[in-house]
C-alpha cells in the first residue's frame, strides 16, 4: 500500500511541493508546527532510516543540506531544528522516510531535543562504558 507521501509524490494527493529531484522530494507539513515546516522524502518507500540504501541517504541529506537554509531564510527563522522520528516508538506516523525542517523562532516556545523527554535515565559510568563498547562493536 501506498503512503501519504507517496501519494504525494506520485501526484495523487495535493501539496505544496518546494522542491524535486530525481530521488527526493520536499514539501510543506498539512500540520505545520511553524511557518515553513519542511518534510523532506525519498520518493522511493522506505519505512525506517536504517531501510534506506546509502546512496539514496545520500541523496536525501544533500536535499536537506539544500533546503535548511533557504527555509529559514524563506521565513526569516532564527534556527531550526531538524529530526527524524525512526519508527513508531519514536512517534514515527507515515511509515515512510521523512526528515522534518521545523523554522524555529526566538520566543516560540520551542526548546531542545532533550525537552522532549521526561525523567532521564541516571546512569553511571560504568553503564555508560558499557553501552559505548556496545554501540561501537557493532558500528
Amino acid at each position: 500500500m501506498s503512503t501519504i507521501f507517496s501519494q504525494i509524490v506520485e501526484g495523487e494527493i495535493p501539496a505544496r511541493i518546494v522542491y524535486e529531484d530525481e530521488a527526493t522530494a520536499a514539501f510543506l507539513d498539512a500540520n505545520p508546527l511553524s511557518p515553513g515546516h519542511t518534510l523532506v522524502v525519498p520518493k522511493a518507500e522506505y519505512e525506517q532510516l536504517d531501510d534506506v540504501p546509502a546512496d539514496v541517504a545520500a541523496d536525501l541529506y544533500d536535499t536537506i543540506h539544500r533546503l535548511v537554509p533557504v527555509v529559514e531564510e524563506a521565513v526569516d527563522a532564527d534556527g531550526t531544528t531538524v529530526a527524524f522520528n525512526n519508527g513508531e516508538a519514536a512517534g514515527q506516523e507515515v511509515p515512510h522516510v521523512h526528515c522534518h525542517i521545523v523554522p524555529r523562532f526566538e520566543g516560540d516556545g520551542g526548546g531542545p531535543i532533550h525537552s522532549m523527554f521526561g525523567q532521564r535515565p541516571d546512569l553511571d559510568d560504568d553503564e555508560l562504558d558499557d553501552i559505548a563498547a556496545d554501540i561501537e562493536s557493532r558500528a
